[in-house]
């Protein structure tokens, strides 16, 4: 069916519209739309968004299959209301060349629930010596304009400076993975009164905020475009804004977990929780949801991080770090943001979709919900409550700080270029 009347949804939460989609396009917005012959959807007291964007994804194909393919990772990024997601370039063999890259754009291309935009590395094999071939993967047909070597930082700082430079020429970004490595030798958890009384070994916050300094003025050194990756402190907001502040080309994330756990959890020894940037204090918490609320910190970016129960069942040390988070994020942003008031609908649409995409320069996603545009959307149930149930996830994986934790509002339907990915909660 080419046409879909979606009937009564709130656009951004605002006012009760009807959407109609012919084809791939949003046809009409309007009040009494009819369309003979279209499939109808009806969306009474629903939130019309458009599509989800996510910067920071962590899809393991090539290389780590057992925890994650780029077909099921699309399929729970659909369910959690996505239509396009970033691939990280931590794979097997790393994403570092033209061939890697475009192997997995092609593969999100055959899986068509949501579109894949891979991440290029910074470096050769992540290992922070040598740049990677920025030029040949952004000049690939998966036209890379974001590079990141994320789970390890870029610390060399003549390294760093280079590849701002390289990828201004084609208006790139480089996405920094903030982590000053000899502040976190043995590093298990948040430095502070939990990781003393535990005995853990600790990750102060400066580690993170060190490299961030460093690379704002690099950045407004050379002119280009830096991003901060998983952000996670006060101090990295202060940062952040003052860089900010001074007109520089600075962008920032903050994770749907950091906004809502504390090092606190980390007191169960239970490796759920261990994570990369570790879970800081209540303290933090409150400064990042005031961030993202201000716009110092421009999206929410999932770092959707999938690892095989047997990395995870296991003793604290041994565990991997990493959460699953595509099919919870929205919720989360929900309970966190909107449920405070600390942002409307509007205020998510911007931060979970027109921003990321700006940032990644993703046309055809982040698009205002209006004729004309590319019919990618989604539909959120804002009313619902239940129980987050791993066992439900289209992941591959389980690792979910959720499991049992009630949270709010449910993707009721997803919508790519006007074809329906999930239809009343199901993926299709």
């Amino acid at each position: 069916m080419s046409k879909t009347l979606i009937r009564g949804a709130k656009v951004l939460g605002g006012e009760a519209l009807d959407i109609l989609v012919d084809g791939e396009t949003v046809a009409a917005v309007g009040t009494g739309l009819d369309a003979d012959g279209a499939r109808v959807v009806e969306a009474e007291g629903q939130i019309l968004l458009p599509g989800l964007v996510d910067l920071h994804t962590h899809l393991r194909e090539p290389g780590r299959e057992d925890s994650e393919t780029v077909l099921t990772g699309t399929r729970a990024a659909a369910s959690g209301g996505y239509t396009a997601v970033h691939a990280m370039a931590n794979t097997f063999p790393v994403a570092d060349t033209a061939g890697v890259v475009e192997q997995v754009w092609r593969l999100g291309r055959e899986s068509g629930y949501c579109d894949v935009q891979p991440v290029g590395a910074v470096t050769v094999g992540l290992e922070g010596k040598q740049l990677a071939e920025l030029g040949a993967m952004h000049e690939s047909a998966a036209s890379v304009r974001v590079f990141s070597d994320d789970g390890k930082c870029v610390d060399d700082a003549v390294i760093m400076r280079r590849a701002l430079e390289y990828v201004k020429a084609f208006d790139g970004v480089i996405a920094q993975h903030a982590q000053e490595p000899r502040l976190t030798e043995g590093a298990q958890m948040n430095e502070g009164a939990v990781s003393a009384e535990l005995g853990l070994g600790g990750w102060p916050a400066v580690a993170e905020e060190s490299i961030i300094a460093r690379d704002v003025l690099l950045a407004a050194h050379v002119g280009s475009r830096v991003h901060i990756c998983h952000l996670s402190t006060a101090g990295s907001v202060e940062i952040v804004r003052w860089a900010k502040s001074k007109g520089w080309n600075v962008t920032a994330e903050v994770t749907p977990h950091h906004l809502l756990l504390t090092d606190e959890l980390v007191r169960s020894y239970d490796p759920v929780y261990k994570v990369n940037p570790p879970l800081r204090t209540e303290a933090d918490v409150t400064a990042l949801r005031e961030a993202l609320a201000d716009g110092t910190i421009d999206c929410v970016a999932t770092d959707h991080a999938p690892h095989p129960h047997e990395d995870k069942d296991c003793e604290w040390g041994a565990a991997a770090m990493g959460m699953v988070g595509l099919e919870t994020a929205l919720s989360v942003v929900q309970h966190t943001m909107v449920e405070t008031g600390l942002l409307d609908w509007a205020g998510v649409a911007d931060r979970m979709s027109f921003r990321p995409a700006a940032i990644g320069r993703l046309a055809g996603h982040g698009r205002p919900v209006s004729a004309g545009e590319p019919a990618n959307l989604t539909l959120v149930d804002p009313a619902y409550r239940g129980a987050v149930d791993s066992a439900r996830f289209a992941s591959r994986s389980r690792n979910t700080p959720y499991q049992g934790r009630e949270l709010p509002g449910r993707v009721t339907h997803t919508f790519l270029r006007g074809r329906a990915t999930v239809m009343d909660g199901k993926l299709v």
